[in-house]
Order: structure tokens, then C-alpha cells, then sequence
């Protein structure tokens, strides 16, 4: 089994990727290692499990990534045909991701699905 999993970067109704920005704002070596992570999602996908991965809520996942600046989260959900959409982006300053980020990544999902039912 030699699946084929893509990442892509949520894109808002203007243009902006949330998330890109978010990794370009990180200190050099914690954005690598979010690289690495996402790196890694598309090569196990979905058999990707903890301490990389975590269910948040529903269809929302994290990519998990400890650094010196804290817990780098980003949210994504998995869509059709082995692709994972990347919704959200926060250094965590709790035990818990917040729900307030977790809201914001799917507000995004239903604004990317509502864009793009019909290119699947």
C-alpha cells in the first residue's frame, strides 16, 4: 500500500492562506519542525496517530509539534481523494487547544466545503 496523501493550505474568499502565514511568523527552527510534521501527514496519512496527530472535535484534527516557544497546533481535516486540508494555526498557551480555535478551523472547513463541493 503505497498511497499518495497531498496538504493543502485553506485559501479564504480574498486569497490569504491562514496557515502558511502562521508557519512563515514561526521562529525558523519550530516552523521546521511543523514542516516535518505535515511532512509526515502525507506520508502515513490517516495511520498517523499520536503524539503527531490528534482528533480535536469532530472531523478536526491537529498536527502536534513541541518547541521552545510552546505547543505549535494546526488544525486540518481530512477531504477526498487522500488530500488534508490545513484550516488553522496557534502556539498553545493551555493544557487544551482552545475552543476558540478550534471554532475558527471549522468555520473555515464549512467556507472551504461550501467553495468547493462541486471540485471534488
Amino acid at each position: 500500500m503505497n498511497r499518495q496523501w497531498t496538504v493543502e493550505f485553506y485559501r479564504d474568499a480574498a486569497g490569504r492562506e491562514p496557515v502558511a502565514e502562521f508557519l512563515d511568523s514561526l521562529p525558523a527552527r519550530a516552523r521546521a519542525k511543523a514542516v516535518r510534521s505535515i511532512e509526515l501527514l502525507c506520508t502515513y496519512g490517516v495511520l498517523l496517530k499520536e503524539p503527531y496527530t490528534k482528533q480535536v472535535r469532530g472531523k478536526i484534527r491537529e498536527i502536534r509539534v513541541t518547541d521552545r516557544i510552546g505547543a505549535v497546533r494546526v488544525l486540518y481535516f481530512g477531504w477526498t481523494h487522500g488530500r488534508f486540508i490545513l484550516l488553522h494555526g496557534i502556539i498553545k498557551k493551555t493544557d487544551k487547544t482552545p475552543s476558540r480555535a478550534i471554532d475558527v478551523a471549522e468555520k473555515r472547513m464549512q467556507d472551504f466545503l461550501a467553495r468547493n463541493e462541486a471540485v471534488q
